[in-house]
């Protein structure tokens, strides 16, 4: 363990810099490298009133220093002018570049992990970046398979679709990528978590879990069939349930993760249970990516008015992760 974090800030003009700026007096220390351009953080404490001391380093291996409200950064240069609050796809390289660097730096093992600022999508497309979003972007960038997991301090949630539009939801479903992925799961669970034999709940797809062929055949046809195959496999998984239940108290206590179907049929619940406390882990990746649960939040971008919450979380679970990962 080398205990140095890479922190990519988002998209420049959104909340990322004001962000680390507000967390720099006590939750960013010399074990956090920041992949950015100087110079936002620096027009960002002046819009915050907030003093900070920035140390620039040379190479991303270079000695960090420790001190009140020091941001140790790698800088990268950006390809446009910054305009705070109004984000542009002239700057979608510079986003781009500062996601590789990170990757690149935690596969050569120059980073633990690394924690992820909010990125929009649609800039990113506009800039001519074909991406759905940061997991699947990480995943081609490690030619890996990835799983999005939101978690908070009492539920893990997962998703067998991520960015996928609803009516094209269906036809992802399938054995084989059910069995795929809950395996990746399975195995993340244990060797990056530490959890010895990870108990998997499993939704399913329609109401009432199909109302055993009623509302929808999938469950009775795909997951079930798959779940049955992965018990043969010594995953311990039950389901699948229907989704209305799955999230009652005891079923939450009892299972270390709930993998649900789709997008919108997970995520809701975790960010109703406690939002600010949640944070995206990608799993399947050769590294170790954290990423905050919120959006780039423009409209509050040189206000200060801002729940850090999120992105100390994030930290806190990268290095927890880093250090119990086998």
């Amino acid at each position: 363990m080398i205990d140095r974090i890479a922190i990519t800030l988002g998209d420049p003009a959104a909340i990322g810099p004001d962000i680390c700026v507000l967390m720099a007096k006590s939750h960013i220390t010399r074990k956090h490298v920041l992949l950015t351009d100087p110079q936002l953080l620096l027009d960002s404490s002046k819009k915050l009133n907030i003093k900070i001391n920035i140390n620039v380093l040379k190479t991303m291996t270079a000695k960090t220093l420790s001190g009140n409200n020091v941001l140790n950064v790698y800088p990268i240069t950006l390809k446009a002018k910054n305009k705070p609050g109004y984000m542009s796809e002239k700057n979608a390289s510079f986003v781009i570049e500062t996601i590789k660097t990170a990757v690149k730096g935690c596969i050569d093992g120059t980073f633990d992990a690394m924690v992820t600022g909010p990125i929009s999508k649609s800039i990113l497309n506009k800039g001519g970046y074909k991406i759905s979003g940061h997991t699947e972007f990480l995943a081609r960038m490690c030619n890996s398979k990835s799983i999005m997991m939101l978690m908070n301090d009492r539920l893990r949630v997962t998703l067998q679709t991520i960015h996928t539009p609803l009516n094209k939801v269906p036809r992802e479903i399938t054995k084989s990528k059910i069995i795929e992925k809950i395996k990746i799961i399975h195995h993340e669970l244990k060797f990056k978590f530490g959890i010895k034999r990870p108990k998997i709940l499993i939704c399913g797809l329609n109401p009432h879990a199909g109302e055993d062929g009623l509302l929808g055949k999938e469950e009775i046809t795909i997951i079930k069939p798959a779940v049955e195959l992965l018990r043969k496999m010594n995953i311990k998984i039950d389901g699948p349930v229907p989704a209305d239940t799955a999230f009652i108290k005891k079923l939450i206590s009892e299972y270390d993760v709930i993998h649900t179907m789709y997008h919108d049929q997970g995520l809701p619940v975790i960010k109703y249970d406690n939002f600010s406390k949640t944070t995206n882990v990608t799993l399947g990746l050769p590294i170790i990516r954290v990423s905050v649960d919120h959006g780039t939040a423009t409209d509050l971008v040189g206000t200060g008015d801002v729940d850090i919450s999120s992105f100390v979380q994030a930290l806190k679970v990268a290095r927890e992760i880093s250090k119990s990962a086998l």
